[in-house]
C-alpha cells in the first residue's frame, strides 16, 4: 500500500502514520519528493481497508499497489530515483554516466591504462572484474583480492569510481572497501540469497538483467535488494537470448523506456554485452541513450586483440573517444548532458 502525505504534514502526523502502518502487520520504506513524504507499506498478505489510511491527519491519498513489485514500481518515487556518489556524480537526474574499462582485472600495467582511457574519455567509472564468471571452468577466472586492490588504487589515482561485479555472498565483505557500486552479472539476476544481503548493505548495486528474464522478473529481482532498505539500486539492459545468432544477445533496446514508465530505479544500457560485438556496439550505446538510459556501460581495453575475455565486443580507446563525442552531440536533443 502507498501513502501519500500532505506537504507540509507534521513531524508527529509522518510518525502516527508510520505506527499505524506497523501496528497493522506492515513493513515501511519511506520515500521523499520535492514536497511530498510517501510511505510504502508492504509484507501483509491478508486484507486491509484503506480507507482506514485515508483519514488519518496529514494524508493525501492512500492506496493499494497492483502490481507485484511494491518498492520498484514508480508509485513509490514518482519523481524517480537519483542515486549520489560522495564524489558529486549523479545517477538517474539530468546527467548521463558512462561506466568503461575491461571486463577484466588482467595486470596493473593494463589497468592503470584503461584507466587513463576512460578518464581521457570523460567517464566517470572504471569497471573491471576482480572476481569473473566464466562458462569454461579453464576460462580465466579474474585476480582477485590483488585486482580489487589495483581497481582501488587505479580509481583513486583517477578519481574514478569504481565498479565490479560480486559473484556470492562471501565476496561481499571482501569487495566492499574496494568499491563504489556492486555489479550482479545477469547469471545473479535470480540469486536471491545473494540480492537479501546487498539489500542489507548501504552501497549502490547495479543489477543486470538475466538472459531469459522478463522485465518484471527483474523489477522483482530488484525488489530482494530494496526490501532489505538499500534504496541505491540501478537497472541494467544488458541484451537477452533470442533465436538471432549473429550477435551474442539480443539488446532490448525497448525495455528502456517499458523500466523508465514502470519504475523510478535508473536503468543502464549495456552496449557490449548486448551485441558481442566491437562494431555494433556504438550504434546500441546511441540508441540506448535516445531510449531514456540513464548511463552507459561499455568495454574497452588497451589492446582489445590481447584481451583475456570477451575481446570482440571490447572497444578500442579510439573508438571510446569517438562515441563519447558522438553522444555529447546527441545527449543536448534528449534534454540530457553527458556527466563530466
Amino acid at each position: 500500500m502507498i501513502v501519500v502525505m500532505r506537504e507540509g504534514a507534521s513531524a508527529g502526523q509522518i510518525e502516527h502514520v508510520v505506527e499505524r502502518l506497523v501496528e497493522d502487520g506492515f513493513k515501511v520504506h519511506r520515500t521523499t519528493g520535492n514536497t511530498q513524504i510517501i510511505l510504502a507499506g508492504v509484507g501483509r498478505p491478508d486484507s486491509f481497508d484503506v480507507k482506514e489510511y485515508e483519514v488519518l491527519d496529514g494524508v493525501t491519498e492512500a492506496y493499494r499497489i497492483s502490481s507485484p513489485y511494491k518498492l520498484a514500481g514508480r508509485n513509490f518515487a514518482p519523481e524517480g530515483t537519483v542515486i549520489r556518489f560522495p564524489n558529486g556524480v549523479s545517477v538517474g537526474g539530468e546527467e548521463v554516466v558512462v561506466m568503461a574499462g575491461p571486463c577484466a582485472v588482467e595486470s596493473r600495467e593494463q589497468l592503470f591504462a584503461s584507466a587513463a582511457i576512460v578518464k581521457h574519455a570523460g567517464g566517470q567509472f572504471l569497471r573491471g572484474g576482480a572476481f569473473k564468471p566464466r562458462s569454461s571452468p579453464y576460462s580465466f577466472q579474474g585476480m582477485g583480492l590483488d585486482g580489487l586492490k589495483l581497481l582501488r588504487e587505479a580509481g583513486d589515482t583517477t578519481g574514478l569510481l569504481i565498479i565490479t561485479e560480486v559473484m556470492e555472498i562471501a565476496q561481499i565483505e571482501t569487495i566492499l572497501p574496494y568499491t563504489d557500486c556492486f555489479q550482479v552479472g545477469a547469471r545473479n539476476m535470480q540469486n536471491f540469497n545473494l540480492l537479501r544481503e546487498l539489500g542489507q548493505v548501504r552501497k549502490p548495486v547495479l543489477l543486470k538483467r538475466g538472459p531469459a528474464a522478463t522485465v518484471e522478473e527483474l523489477l522483482l529481482s530488484s525488489e530482494y535488494i530494496l526490501a532489505g532498505g538499500n534504496y541505491k539500486v540501478m537497472l541494467c539492459e544488458r541484451g537477452i537470448k533470442t533465436f538471432e545468432t549473429y550477435t551474442r544477445n539480443t539488446m532490448d533496446i525497448s525495455a528502456i523506456p517499458v523500466v523508465k514508465k514502470l519504475s523510478h530505479l535508473p536503468i543502464i544500457g549495456d552496449p557490449s554485452h548486448g551485441s558481442g560485438r566491437r562494431d555494433l556496439v556504438a550504434a546500441m550505446a546511441r540508441a540506448a541513450l535516445a531510449a531514456g538510459a540513464d548511463g552507459l556501460i561499455i568495454e574497452v581495453h588497451p589492446n582489445p586483440e590481447k584481451a583475456v575475455s570477451d575481446g570482440a565486443q571490447t572497444l578500442f580507446p579510439e573508438q571510446l573517444e569517438a562515441l563519447m563525442g558522438e553522444l555529447r552531440a546527441i545527449a543536448p536533443a534528449l534534454g540530457r548532458r553527458l556527466a563530466g
